[in-house]
């Protein structure tokens, strides 16, 4: 019997957000009989949310090596020193990191894991591959000019001794590689996400729970409140809307906590809109929320492509996003630009840091609400089509089968996948 391929998979932390469920549904679904995988994770910190409940609910059980998380300091040291030991346990044949901080740590434990070996000194190091993901990136608006130079700078040299880079869509693939200079276009391959349909969950309460009724128009927000999601453009698109007159029926859902929640209260107050706005906190239910609003928005500065809108797409919603990372590549054909926002298949988008503008798109959706459920079909029809959980697994079961060398017929080309 062949043996079969050993996948160590390496994230800082299960905190809220998509990576999370990225990670746990490879680690999960991988065909047992062809792979033994295991997921290291870090620690959540406080404030941000820990999803360790879903990988349970999944039946993964992560490695955890506490001092691992966000933060950056000396006792990375100490990270990386355990991540080398936890390698010469498990043995693997591929090495796969997610995120910044994990796959900094992580791919220079999985380089001194190869070479650490008396077969070096003949230039020999241990047959094991390294691998990356990409969920986002950190290269602009979330660090000063020095220090996005500085990480950039490391990302380069991280990328030479990585055998393959995986990147979530072609927006995200030209703006590492092309962009900033980040790997060399053979080490890239463009995975698109994939989402468990089966999770997605029709009503969730939402309107009941806060008085809601079908007749009024909700406007609903999914992240952690931190600067780079920049919720504030949404709290100021609402606030300009509310000026010009806007409806009364109009309520905005802000699902998420973080440390940013009581600066985003004070601003919801001081623009007189605070009676409009709910702030829910972390919802394990979040995925069931989605069939209760009329519109999903997302603000950020810095995207890959947002699960959040993926989940509100499988759930029929149409969406309303600033135009960052991949989240153009998920919203098909482009219909027309109007005012300063573009719509398209499935939604509307504004430039980044234009409140004018989002105020101006989420009203242009307010106002029909029988194409927005019209775009909320065509979302649906597009993520069941190009975006489910057993493509996403499928794929990296094909990477993970020609990086160990075994050939397949069915092994994706590098570069071949791509949302249409």
């Amino acid at each position: 019997m062949r043996e079969r391929i050993r996948v160590v998979r390496i994230i800082d932390r299960l905190n809220i957000g998509g990576p999370a469920k990225h990670v746990t549904w490879l680690t999960a679904g991988l065909n047992p009989d062809e792979f033994e995988t295991t997921l290291i994770a870090g620690t959540v910190p406080p404030g941000e949310g820990d999803m360790s409940y879903f990988a349970r609910a999944a039946g993964v059980e992560p490695q955890v090596i506490s001092e691992m998380s966000r933060e950056i300091g000396l006792r990375d040291l100490v990270v990386i020193a355990k991540l080398v030991g936890r390698l010469w346990k498990l043995k693997p044949h591929v090495i796969h990191t997610h995120k910044a901080k994990a796959g900094a740590a992580g791919r220079i434990a999985a380089m001194a894991y190869k070479w650490l070996t008396p077969a070096a000194l003949w230039l020999r190091p241990r047959p094991c591959r390294i691998v990356h993901t990409y969920h986002g990136h950190i290269f602009h608006s979330y660090y000063g000019a020095a220090k996005t130079r500085l990480f950039v700078a490391i990302e380069r040299a991280l990328a030479r001794s990585t055998d393959r880079i995986i990147v979530i869509s072609q927006q995200q693939r030209r703006e590492i590689n092309e962009t900033f200079g980040v790997g060399r276009p053979e080490q890239f391959c463009v995975i698109p996400l994939g989402l468990d349909l089966n999770e997605m969950n029709e009503g969730g309460g939402l309107r009941e729970e806060f008085g809601i009724t079908r007749d009024e128009v909700a406007i609903g927000i999914v992240g952690r409140l931190c600067e780079v999601k920049n919720h504030a453009l949404l709290l100021e698109a609402a606030r300009l809307i509310d000026r010009a007159g806007g409806s009364p029926r109009l309520h905005f859902f802000v699902v998420g906590d973080g440390h940013l929640r009581g600066a985003l209260e004070r601003q919801a107050r001081e623009a007189g809109i605070l009676d409009r706005v709910v702030f829910t906190g972390f919802r394990e239910d979040a995925t069931s929320l989605y069939a209760d609003l009329d519109v999903v928005a997302l603000t950020s500065l810095n995207e890959g492509t947002p699960l959040t809108l993926i989940e509100a797409l499988a759930c029929g919603r149409a969406v309303a996003a600033t135009e960052v990372g991949g989240v153009v590549d998920i919203l098909g054909a482009r219909r027309e630009a109007r005012a300063g926002f573009t719509i398209w298949d499935h939604g509307v988008t504004a430039p980044s840091r234009d409140a004018e503008a989002f105020a101006r798109a989420l009203d242009y959706l307010i106002n029909r609400p029988q194409l927005c459920r019209e775009m909320g079909e065509r979302g649906r029809a597009f993520v069941k089509a190009h975006l489910s959980r057993v493509r996403l697994v499928n794929d990296h079961e094909g990477v993970y089968k020609e990086l160990a060398g075994i050939v397949t017929q069915d092994v994706p080309s590098r570069n071949a996948q791509t949302v249409a």
